[in-house]
């Protein structure tokens, strides 16, 4: 774990805080996860491939995760992928993670049977969700579309933890149900944020997470961020509102998610609290704001240590979730 806890740092220091947050074997499990899906990240992300080069790849690292077997963990050094994996180029968090995959692999095999059986079960179709997107091309006809992207690449990590809660923590499991189905809202909230912030500059690399549906008819999504002017143009920013309503409503069952996590599971609600009052925070700042269109929209440190410090404190309270959300949400 020492190796992993360094990637998982070195690759995003905000999830390491909401990582580092959970109880054992959780933490151990969740940072697993996390690093196995940056690797998929790298494979669907990377600008050294062509897609069909891309598509191969996912798929063969989603066999790879299936057929895992814990007692040899020397296998994986001479396949295919991980030849193409330890030579992962570029500076960006992905390619770090995707250069040390033996290690990650490691940690998988590591993890007890019922554990590691849900880890590679989800990140395995959220791979194979991947690979049929980038075989589809950025092309989102309606928010039906959008949303089974999004379910790929975030929803299914929502239900990668709520069976991992469901195991670990004692009174998850009764309402695992309903958890599910928020869980899968949750990421849809955290991923739509996402999109908002990268309006600005997914155009230029070929994506443009626009559903048709949102612009008005004969009009291509990927022309309307593209305006010459200063301000931008009227459909540009109603495409922003609709995000912005869409994303409110993902995030209004993130809160419901998180409120039936039992407030004995601090660390747990914390874990879930942080990066849902910081895509709340996010969205605020964004909302109805033209510069998202020209600049990735960021909070100050001071904001994040403030929420951070406020969530630590209070964040098993729902009443107090209720009102730092509207606080946030209303720019106090």
């Amino acid at each position: 774990m020492p190796r992993l806890d360094d990637l998982l740092v070195e690759s995003s220091r905000t999830f390491a805080v909401g990582i580092g947050l959970l109880p054992e074997p959780l933490r151990q499990e969740i940072t697993v996860a996390y690093l196995l899906l940056r690797v998929s990240d790298h494979i669907e992300d990377t600008t050294t491939l062509e897609d069909r080069e891309k598509i191969t790849l996912l798929q063969l690292w989603a066999r790879t995760l299936a057929d895992l077997d814990p007692s040899d963990r020397g296998t994986f050094a001479n396949t295919e992928i991980a030849g193409h994996l330890r030579e992962a180029g570029g500076g960006t968090p992905d390619s770090l993670v995707a250069r040390d995959t033996s290690a990650v692999l490691g940690g998988l095999a590591a993890l007890e049977p019922v554990a590691r059986e849900i880890v590679a079960r989800r990140v395995c179709e959220s791979t194979l969700g991947m690979a049929r997107w980038v075989e589809r091309g950025s092309d989102f006809g309606d928010e039906d579309d959008l949303d089974d992207y999004m379910h790929q690449v975030a929803g299914r990590v929502g239900l990668l933890l709520t069976e991992l809660f469901a195991v670990r923590l004692s009174g998850v499991a009764r309402g695992v149900s309903r958890m599910m189905t928020l869980g899968r809202e949750f990421g849809l909230g955290l991923q739509t944020v996402n999109v908002i912030r990268g309006l600005n500059e997914d155009p230029g690399r070929g994506w443009v997470f626009v559903p048709r549906s949102f612009v008005p008819d004969g009009v291509d999504p990927g022309t309307i961020f593209h305006g010459s002017g200063e301000a931008p143009s009227p459909a540009a920013m109603a495409v922003l509102d609709r995000l912005a309503t869409k994303a409110e409503g993902h995030l209004d069952a993130a809160i419901a998610y998180t409120k039936l996590i039992p407030r004995r599971h601090h660390g747990a609600r914390l874990f879930c609290v942080l990066p849902l009052l910081f895509a709340v925070r996010t969205l605020a700042l964004s909302k109805a704001n033209p510069d998202v269109l020209r600049q990735e929209v960021k909070m100050t440190r001071r904001e994040v240590l403030s929420i951070t410090r406020g969530a630590k404190l209070l964040g098993f309270s729902n009443r107090w979730l209720d009102w730092r959300r509207r606080r946030l949400a209303t720019g106090a």
